[in-house]
């Protein structure tokens, strides 16, 4: 099999894994990530809420990069969350987006802000969607309104760290932030995509409510996703769509399409399992 990258040139990969939430902040999660094989021509999707931190982030690419042939990634709500550059100097909201993103080009990653790459295997030709959309509380009960989600949320005493680490300047909220992505992303998938090829959709959350099972808080929805991607494996023909952020990893199928949530999370989820990042990669091509 062959894949066509941005850069026109083409390799020959075996296999595409995908996994997410690794949390290099945890030491358990970054000593399991060093243990890693190299996988050779394989590539590697990373789903998001890899680092906090741009160090951290550009440690993650060094080492993985010399594991997999390419790496994809798309940022988590970690990721965005305010923090002290190098320099010293404050990156929020867009400004930390873009820090970030520079941290991956860097490494010769995969953003959302680069050219779709092609899967040209037994399963293809597949185009590799990288996506960032946010969140804007949408994924609540239809009687729950905005004004009163936070509160809704509350009840259950719920309320995520977004609240005051993840901030959206320049825009003036969350749910801007998240609309302005969505639109740009959409456009952007309607002229992209040629006209029946099929596609992996890859977002840190997911794509539809239906699939956000937290079955212990299940108040925390609302800081998990958009209502406006609900159709989005449908509309842009997707093969499969990858997912984190939920720390529940898990196989679901809608429309014919598989959806795989790929993280691995914090050690207190996977330890007593056993399943470190070596058991977390989750094969997504070829089927």
């Amino acid at each position: 099999m062959r894949l066509q990258v941005a850069d026109g040139t083409t390799e020959n990969p075996s296999r595409l894994w995908a996994i997410s939430d690794l949390h290099l902040s945890m030491s358990a999660n970054r000593t399991g990530i060093e243990a890693l094989p190299d996988h050779g021509a394989d590539w590697l999707i990373l789903a998001g809420d890899v680092a906090e931190k741009p160090d951290d982030l550009a440690w993650a690419f060094d080492l993985l990069s010399r594991r997999f042939a390419r790496l994809i990634w798309v940022p988590g709500n970690h990721e965005l969350w305010t923090v002290k550059g190098p320099d010293g100097a404050v990156l929020a909201g867009e400004a930390k987006y873009r820090a970030m993103v520079d941290v991956a080009r860097t490494h010769g990653v995969v953003t959302p802000e680069d050219p779709y790459p092609v899967w040209e295997g037994a399963c293809g030709p597949v185009l590799l969607g990288p996506l960032f959309l946010g969140f804007d509380y949408s994924f609540r009960p239809p009687e729950i309104k905005l004004e009163t989600v936070l509160e809704w949320a509350w009840e259950k005493r719920l309320r995520s760290a977004d609240e005051t680490r993840l901030l959206s300047d320049p825009y003036l909220t969350r749910q801007d932030w998240c609309a302005a992505r969505v639109a740009w992303t959409r456009a952007r998938l309607e002229r992209e995509v040629p006209a029946g090829m099929r596609t992996v959709l890859i977002n840190h959350y997911p794509l539809r409510q239906d699939l956000v099972t937290l079955r212990r808080i299940p108040r925390f929805s609302p800081w998990c996703g958009t209502a406006a991607t609900e159709d989005w494996h449908q509309r842009f023909n997707a093969l499969a769509c990858i997912h984190g952020h939920l720390h529940v990893p898990a196989t679901h199928w809608r429309d014919g399409v598989r959806f795989e949530e790929v993280s691995l999370g914090y050690p207190r989820q996977w330890q007593p399992h056993g399943r470190g990042p070596d058991r977390a990669l989750r094969l997504v091509l070829p089927l």
